[in-house]
């Protein structure tokens, strides 16, 4: 069975073909509702089969959009490359180099991470020659009217392939240091004329070294530029010192995957980074880190692609060793009011430390949050990270969805060590009772993945939920407002990070920013 996280994350990652209904029940498109479309830049490898690309939908609030269609205008490219819908989706042509796709069930744009039409296959012809380019202009249209528009850039390259070596096996413990030799081959028959390696590092692996060919975004290593050339059929590697922070989780896993591109697909990739306002890396400001075995300088560059980008990955994965562990406590709230007041409580918990919790790899919930309505008191507002739910039943599909008397919540994959994650909710009073009580718990059992059952201090799992609280009485933790999310949070930027995950790179850097109302 799929658990409410999974579901939340095969959303985002429709690109890879698991498109799932919203998480929660969208409501339909009003006429107020502003939607963004995006496609991202194209690069083709001349005397190819192409590539499979998709565009991607975000909206201001989540919508249900009936007869869309998608139009794709490449006439600047006629002749060089053809569009065609990739299996089962429902293309045809609408006059010389103009492809219209048509959705022809009810398309759905998820709040967080947006809706995903039929997919299309780029392909060149036999008169496209490296360096032709041009422009993709992408409209969207639901019930006759245009909604959004996007134009990227397509461009045909010289084919190389390129493959990731050998998986590392490492250990160490929180704080403690590792090296990874990292191996890349040249597994075509054209010569590879520079590269990057792009990483994807779970939370706890971090580096100190400051290349002046690498990116770096406080302590994590993003991506390695190389100048050098690899001939066809021989192999390069560099050797990268890491090391866990101090707050990894002990024993455990943390892992790293890294992803050689060309550097033609790293722009590309770099233009969704940029799309997704996720925040600028730094290049550093040490010694050049070389690949051995590597010729002398080069020559201008030819723009290259990779023919089989699916062989590209190289994986170092570090046994945690060690104890080092978490204290998750639960935050209730005291809350006064007359009759008919609608008070706000942020509830969830907060992670005492140690460690933290880091669940990104998987998508899974770090832990479940059990909340039960206080007597006398309605709940109007509630986050849709919660479902209401029955004994330990929770329904997922009404998420969000206010008036039950208990729900389960699912914060999300990660809980920094020293922060609180709460989501906000709204109760109002109907009838005064003193001493009114509801709980909070964290860590309740689920018959699902991810989870939290080795909590160091299991005494404070419980917080009280306590409304007109007699003299004398006290609850759980305060009833000030719920922390904001910061920073750019819109659909499209949660949305456009759900593509990059998908594309195996900055999945830390990238999900820390998805979108929740469980906030740190």
């Amino acid at each position: 069975m799929l658990t409410h996280s999974t579901r939340r994350w095969l959303a985002g990652l429709g690109v890879a073909g698991a498109l799932v209904a919203a998480s929660a029940s969208p409501a339909a498109a009003a006429p107020a509702a502003e939607f963004d479309l995006y496609f991202e830049d194209v690069t083709v490898a001349a005397g190819s089969a192409g590539v499979v690309r998709g565009a991607a939908v975000f909206g201001s609030e989540p919508a249900v959009l009936n007869e869309v269609t998608v139009r794709y205008d490449y006439r600047s490219l006629a002749g060089k490359i053809t569009l065609a819908g990739d299996t089962g989706n429902d293309c045809s042509a609408d006059g010389d180099a103009v492809l219209i796709c048509t959705e022809h069930s009810p398309f759905v744009v998820d709040e967080t991470f947006g809706g995903f039409p039929g997919q299309v296959v780029i392909a060149p012809t036999d008169k496209a020659a490296t360096g032709d380019a041009g422009e993709l202009k992408v409209s969207l249209r639901a019930g006759g009217k245009e909604l959004a528009g996007y134009t990227s850039q397509v461009r045909i390259a010289e084919g190389v392939d390129l493959a990731g070596g050998p998986d590392i096996e490492v250990k160490a413990a929180p704080g403690g240091a590792f090296k990874a030799p990292l191996t890349v081959h040249n597994v075509g028959t054209t010569e590879v004329d520079g590269l990057v390696a792009l990483f994807d590092s779970d939370y706890g692996i971090r580096t100190k070294e400051r290349f002046d060919n690498c990116y770096y975004e406080d302590d994590y290593l993003f991506a390695c530029e190389f100048a050098e050339k690899i001939p066809a059929g021989e192999g390069r590697f560099a050797t990268f010192n890491y090391e866990l922070a101090k707050d990894t989780y002990a024993p455990g896993r943390q892992e790293s995957n890294v992803r050689w591109m060309v550097p033609g697909d790293f722009e590309a990739f770099n233009g969704v980074r940029e799309k997704a306002g996720v925040a600028a890396t730094r290049r550093g400001t040490g010694k050049t880190l070389a690949l051995t075995a590597a010729p002398g300088k080069r020559g201008a560059r030819a723009l290259q692609v990779d023919v089989d980008p699916s062989n590209n990955w190289s994986a170092v994965n570090v046994q945690v060793t060690g104890k080092n562990g978490a204290d998750l406590e639960a935050v209730g709230a005291t809350l006064t009011g007359k009759k008919g007041a609608v008070l706000t409580a942020p509830l969830g918990f907060r992670n005492n430390g140690p460690a933290t919790l880091d669940h990104f790899r998987s998508g899974s919930d770090v832990t479940f949050v059990d909340v039960t309505v206080p007597k006398g008191t309605t709940a109007v507002e509630v986050p849709v990270e919660c479902a209401p739910r029955t004994g330990n039943d929770a329904e997922w599909d009404e998420a969000g969805t206010p008036g039950a008397a208990a729900y389960r919540c699912y914060p999300g994959p990660f809980a920094p060590a020293g922060e609180e994650l709460t989501g906000e909710f709204k109760f109002r009073i109907d009838k005064v009772i003193a001493n009114a009580t509801g709980t909070v718990k964290v860590n309740v059992p689920c018959e699902c993945e991810g989870g939290f059952y080795e909590d160091l201090k299991p005494t404070n799992d419980t917080a009280k939920i306590l409304v007109n609280a007699a003299s004398g009485q006290g609850g759980g933790e305060g009833d000030g407002g719920g922390l904001p999310v910061t920073g750019q949070s819109t659909g499209l930027i949660a949305g456009i990070g759900a593509l990059l995950l998908a594309a195996g790179a900055g999945g830390y850097l990238v999900a820390k920013r998805r979108r929740t109302r469980f906030v740190a």
